[in-house]
């Protein structure tokens, strides 16, 4: 599996973004040499030309993970504000997050899923009290039940049971994918300034 870095100059001034900039060529050419492939997946400009406040990137090849581990944390790009003639401060930070990408899709197969008869009460007249026609569907891998007796044929009750069961499988399936999004925006606001895991300097 190709690990993903989301590199985010968080809420920081303008050099922060110039500073990310520059962190990423340096990181793609340490990648080049390392035979690590790295693509740019998204990327949100800054306010100056080229630079960015944040940047998505998978990295591939066989020392992936490792070149990966020492790039992630707090990054400092160490030199003088191209912008602010005389300002006293050099350290700008940078935080390079890992972060999954791609949200989880359950496979659903009607194999997976165990559908057991059974009787309910309700309104609905004696056919339905003394019938096993209700449908209790349970999807294997992942727990997931659902019960129907809105019908009084069993095929009928069956069939609505497994769309149910899609359904409620694809819906948390999306609601897996707003968490990861949601990670990716509080990544902005988790930099730590100070103490950084690496730094690069012109």
């Amino acid at each position: 599996m190709s690990p993903h870095l989301l590199l985010s100059a968080g809420r920081g001034p303008q050099e922060c973004a110039w500073a990310l900039a520059r962190l990423l060529r340096r990181l793609e050419a340490d990648a080049t040499r390392n035979d690590v492939d790295v693509v740019r997946l998204d990327t949100v400009a800054g306010d100056r030309p080229g630079t960015y406040r944040s940047v998505l990137i998978r990295l591939t090849g066989a020392g992936a993970e490792a070149f990966t581990a020492g790039w992630t944390g707090t990054l400092c790009w160490q030199a003088p504000s191209p912008y602010r003639a005389g300002h006293g401060r050099k350290n700008w930070y940078v935080a390079a997050r890992r972060c999954e990408i791609d949200a989880p899709v359950t496979p659903f197969t009607e194999a997976d899923v165990d559908v057991l008869a059974i009787r309910t009460g309700g309104p609905g007249g004696q056919h339905r009290n003394k019938a096993s026609t209700a449908v209790r569907a349970t999807h294997r891998p992942t727990g997931t039940v659902v019960v129907v007796d809105t019908e009084r044929q069993f095929t009928l009750n069956r069939s609505i049971a497994l769309r149910l069961l899609r359904q409620r499988l694809a819906a948390g399936d999306a609601a897996a994918g707003r968490a990861l999004m949601a990670t990716r925006r509080r990544a902005h606001d988790e930099l730590i300034r100070g103490d950084p895991a690496r730094i690069e300097h012109p």
